[in-house]
């Protein structure tokens, strides 16, 4: 039986174990996509095969127009009401809680498969805080992904907070103490630590000592998203429009759905669709909402989502870009660039710092103690997100962790610390 590392995330996932190397060595991740060892957190539930399928073929097949229902950001259900809701497919229904049970025991089986024995214990990653402010949902959320590991089959699940793999992975290449900021941006959230770490210190049985601070937010890249998709695709489609009625304007809610990953699906139901064309008829630019209504019809809802996505994405390496809408009946190419991405996101990435002074503060640490910042989480790539981290410890080293392989590698680390 192997104890084994687990990143479920928000946006991508991955799995390691520890193969006996020497001297702390050995660590790796197991191939769960093909040859890939990062999983999009995808589920996929296919009408005209009456299949499901995780990943990138999920992704794959809802692109290519297979009749089915896509889900993604499933990880930001914890913690909220919504993971013991429910939602139709072709057949039934099925709980949000049963579709990450879904994925979670195919990403077990897969990876058995590919390390060619069983799991038994698992170290899960979590964010700081699955939900700001709210202790009882926080328990609540951990309580509730122990419970689905459990059920995939795991025999032992504990946790550890996500930044704190992190620097655990980080430590395995240092060759002196640092006291040092890991900053873990993920998906759907933003988390921090401040930590003590060293050779000497890597063998220690009890590390609570070297973490002198442990902070996070509910503020990840599927958010960047969201508000990018509000301020450059969803004004197309008819948000902050006038009603035919003086003073009113569109309703907000739609657009904030259609421009939220785990919220999209909600919009494919025919009361959503008479909802729409109500607001069609009461509209001052009917041509806008045509749109909308086309994109919700035609469930294209995820296709939007993604090529806000890319757009972002591009934004980290170009200068500008095009995003294209296709509404189903037409399409619409829109120039966005680098000063849109910041002015619609800019309050996020302000929003990414102050907790960063928070976290600082809370260690008891000034930002020139820092010796070095670790970077990991795809959203640290964007140009914004990482200003805004480097500014609160400007003179330190920067570190560039494996993006989307640290959080895993740093949990295996934990794991085979626990259970051998």
């Amino acid at each position: 039986m192997t104890a084994c590392g687990l990143d479920f995330g928000t946006s991508n996932t991955t799995l390691g174990v520890h193969d006996g190397g020497v001297d702390g060595g050995g660590f790796r991740l197991l191939a769960l996509d093909g040859v890939r060892t990062t999983l999009p957190t995808a589920v996929f539930f296919d009408f005209e095969a009456d299949a499901v399928t995780i990943g990138q073929a999920a992704v794959d097949s809802y692109v290519s127009g297979v009749e089915g229902r896509l889900m993604r950001s499933i990880k930001s259900m914890l913690g909220t009401d919504l993971i013991d809701a429910d939602t139709a497919l072709r057949k039934g229904r099925i709980s949000f809680r049963a579709v990450i049970g879904t994925f979670l025991d195919t990403v077990k089986g897969r990876a058995e498969a590919a390390l060619g024995a069983p799991l038994s214990d698992v170290v899960v990653g979590r964010p700081v805080h699955f939900v700001d402010g709210d202790p009882a949902g926080d328990a609540a959320a951990e309580e509730t992904l122990g419970a689905i590991a459990k059920a995939a089959g795991f025999r032992n699940v504990s946790f550890q907070f996500e930044p704190i793999a992190a620097a655990l992975d980080y430590e395995q290449q240092v060759s002196g103490e640092e006291l040092a900021l890991i900053a873990d941006i993920g998906g759907g959230t933003s988390d921090f630590s401040v930590v003590r770490i060293g050779p000497e210190r890597r063998g220690r049985p009890d590390r609570s000592g070297d973490i002198l601070a442990n902070d996070g937010i509910r503020v990840g890249g599927t958010d960047f998203d969201r508000d990018l998709s509000l301020a450059t695709a969803m004004p197309e489609l008819g948000h902050g429009s006038a009603m035919k009625r003086v003073g009113l304007l569109a309703p907000k809610s739609v657009y904030f759905d259609l421009a939220t990953w785990s919220k999209i699906n909600f919009l494919y139901t025919n009361k959503a669709l008479s909802d729409l064309e109500r607001l069609h008829r009461d509209s001052a630019a009917p041509e806008k909402i045509e749109r909308l209504i086309g994109i919700v019809e035609h469930r294209q809802g995820h296709a939007l989502a993604m090529a806000v996505e890319r757009a972002k994405i591009a934004l980290s390496d170009h200068d500008e870009t095009r995003l294209a809408l296709d509404w189903g009946d037409g399409e619409l190419s829109l120039p966005i660039d680098v000063a849109g991405l910041n002015q619609a996101t800019g309050a996020l990435a302000a929003r990414i710092g102050t907790r960063i002074r928070d976290c600082l503060s809370e260690a008891g640490v000034t930002p020139d103690r820092i010796d070095a910042v670790f970077l990991t989480g795809g959203s640290t790539l964007l140009p914004q997100v990482r200003a805004a981290i480097l500014a609160e410890a400007p003179g330190a080293r920067v570190v560039e962790g494996n993006i989307f392989g640290s959080v895993g590698l740093g949990l295996t680390v934990e794991a085979q610390r626990r259970y051998g």
